[in-house]
């Protein structure tokens, strides 16, 4: 008997469309993160295009998306952990969303935070492996140096390089409180990964009604 199942080539899509998305901002991720790592010093910037509100500024972070972190080893340890686990949930959550024809906006919001996690948790468990030390006084990184990385699997640091104060400036004094203090927006620095996530977490808040 000849069964013909009519879903197959749009879960075939569907599958490809993830993989895609996952594949290309990873790709473009760890490109950038790499060569941020082995061209520049630590804290050391220049402009994108010219521009005075758009650098690329090299640091580094122990915790999570722009910036922010939690104490300690015992912090980066339980947040690489934690990825690790919420990695292995997106994957067996999208793979459901796939088999049950979820829409494709859905995917791909989904596809984009996962890729973002995964951009970030690369960084976390082999950075510290396969790089030695960042700093500020002029040394740049160098892939498999002699006598290995600069930290242990899962210690690794976050690579950051996008940095857009878009406003930068002093507050008149009439200001109350914050009278005469410099003033910024927006001050986190981020990556590929981290803004991956933002877009795929926005896209759900902000389409819910029609994807769900």
């Amino acid at each position: 008997m000849n069964k013909v199942n009519n879903t197959n080539p749009i879960l075939s899509k569907k599958v490809t469309l993830v993989t895609g998305i996952i594949l290309l901002v990873l790709i473009l991720d760890q490109w950038l993160k790499i060569w941020v790592k082995t061209h520049m010093t630590y804290g050391e910037d220049f402009p994108i295009l010219g521009l005075e509100w758009a650098y690329i500024h090299f640091v580094e972070n122990n915790g999570m998306a722009f910036g922010l972190s939690l104490g300690g080893d015992s912090g980066k340890l339980a947040l690489s952990i934690f990825r690790l686990v919420a990695v292995g949930f997106l994957i067996y959550f999208i793979s459901r969303l796939i088999k049950e024809q979820a829409k494709t906006g859905v995917l791909v919001s989904f596809a984009l935070i996962m890729a973002g996690a995964m951009g970030n948790i690369i960084d976390s468990c082999f950075y510290g492996l396969i790089f030695s030390e960042s700093n500020y006084h002029g040394g740049i990184a160098e892939a498999f140096p002699e006598g290995g990385g600069y930290s242990g699997f899962l210690f690794g640091k976050v690579v950051d390089m996008f940095y857009f104060p878009l406003i930068d400036t002093v507050l008149p004094s009439w200001v109350p409180f914050w009278g005469g203090e410099r003033f910024q927006f927006f001050k986190p620095v981020f990556n590929l990964a981290d803004a991956s996530i933002s877009i795929g977490v926005f896209s759900l808040l902000l389409f819910q009604s029609s994807f769900f």
